[in-house]
């Protein structure tokens, strides 16, 4: 009887589209996933890598964290939900933190402390997204803007980053693609994916252009300071007094936390246009809805940021300026790879695919597809961030790695180059 039940049942759920789709096409995990299935299990020279940038496959956070950590959970004074916002002292720590950079003084009530900086952009672009708004991305941009806007059926649209300008952002696509229903734009400083820095004057260039289009900025600096080129980091809030932004950042990538899960949001706003705007009341309301970040880390917070020595910066960012050198250098001998564009900051860089040197490859993700295949590297295909036929290289990594992964990279080069007729 149960049995032909379940038969002639007829249940009402046929699967949720948004979920699939960007899980499989636009999201970083969900694509790297795909990629280790094509892992044979015969190669004994084990799996390269460079595809995710979680650097604690070989940095280590310093000791002030974890001690902090430990101290907040042997108190037990913070194994209880958080405040909304997060705890006062762990707001008051961000708002000390991020005004060091800065021009003035953020209050602590302009800081919310959030799951990870993925947690601030799920809450930023939903709060966003009224109906019939629009949100300008950048192109290549990082996977999550565009897979929690399309949850929220926000519209997306791309300016690009260009390459022979250093990735640059194309001012002119910006007040093309703008129009009475554009909330905001996006900007990732430094990049991800691209490994670049903005400079001061171009970063005065766009808060000017989206002060002139009525739009306020969106600034992700979850890599602020992981800088090793010739350009400082400079936050996005320095121009606040020209067009209100919001800053998103986290824990994760400068102190190798990321499973830590803390980040923030921070509202740069003198002038007080988002509070006007009710935009600030509506992530305070959202976030009596959504999961806080665990409440020890909040704890720990304040020591993190105040008393992590300058000198285990120093250490990490020459260990990064070591493999961006080492893959800026190899790269050149890998004829299928073009790198326009040295890194100089992130963790991670992206590189052209040069079709002309290779054959029987169709694309980015044939590309990547069959070097996990082949050479048991894992590597991020281009359109996963919004560029076909590139490919992001994570480079925050043991130099010993990094340099076995493009050697393999090399030798599937040479073994698919183009035969001479």
């Amino acid at each position: 009887m149960e049995k032909g039940y379940k038969k002639k049942k007829k249940w009402n759920f046929n699967g949720n589209e948004e979920v699939n789709g960007s899980t499989s096409t636009i999201s970083v995990r969900g694509v790297y996933n795909k990629l280790t299935e094509n892992i044979k299990k015969e190669d004994k020279r084990g799996v390269v890598r460079l595809c995710r940038a979680d650097p604690t496959d070989f940095f280590k956070t310093t000791n002030h964290a974890s001690h902090a950590i430990a101290q907040a959970l042997h108190s037990f004074h913070f194994n209880c939900y958080s405040p909304s916002g997060g705890l006062p002292k762990a707001r008051r720590a961000v708002a000390d933190y991020l005004s060091s950079d800065l021009p003035y003084k953020l209050p602590p009530e302009n800081i919310f402390i959030t799951s990870g900086c993925t947690g601030a952009i799920n809450i930023i672009i939903t709060v966003l997204a009224c109906h019939g708004a629009n949100i300008l991305l950048p192109r290549p941009g990082y996977p999550q803007y565009e897979s929690r806007a399309a949850f929220c059926r926000l519209q997306v649209r791309h300016f690009d980053l260009l390459p022979e300008k250093g990735w640059e952002v194309d001012l002119d696509s910006i007040e093309a693609l703008a129009d009475e229903n554009t909330v905001a734009m996006v900007l990732i400083n430094p990049s991800n994916p691209c490994g670049n820095v903005f400079s001061y004057q171009h970063l005065q260039k766009v808060a000017e252009t989206a002060r002139k289009l009525g739009i306020f900025v969106i600034s992700d600096e979850v890599y602020a300071h992981i800088t090793f080129g010739s350009k400082p980091f400079v936050p996005m809030g320095v121009f606040a007094s020209i067009v209100p932004v919001i800053t998103l950042g986290s824990l994760s990538k400068r102190w190798v936390v990321p499973g830590w899960r803390l980040g923030w949001i921070a509202t740069c706003d003198p002038d007080e246009i988002l509070q006007h705007m009710e935009i600030v009341t509506n992530i305070r309301n959202y976030l009596d809805i959504s999961c806080s970040s665990p409440t020890i880390v909040q704890a720990a917070l304040p020591q993190i940021l105040a008393k992590t020595n300058d000198d285990f910066y120093t250490k990490n960012l020459d260990i990064m300026r070591e493999t961006v050198n080492i893959f800026y250098d190899r790269c050149k001998d890998i004829p299928c790879l073009t790198c326009s564009h040295k890194p100089e900051g992130t963790m991670v860089v992206m590189v052209q695919i040069n079709f002309s040197q290779i054959e029987g490859i169709a694309d980015d993700v044939d590309f990547c597809t069959m070097l996990a295949k082949e050479e048991s590297v894992i590597l991020l295909p281009g359109v996963t961030v919004g560029l076909k036929n590139w490919i992001r290289i994570t480079f925050a990594v043991d130099p010993c790695e990094l340099e076995e992964g493009l050697s393999r990279i090399k030798a599937f080069g040479l073994r698919h180059a183009k035969k001479l007729s």
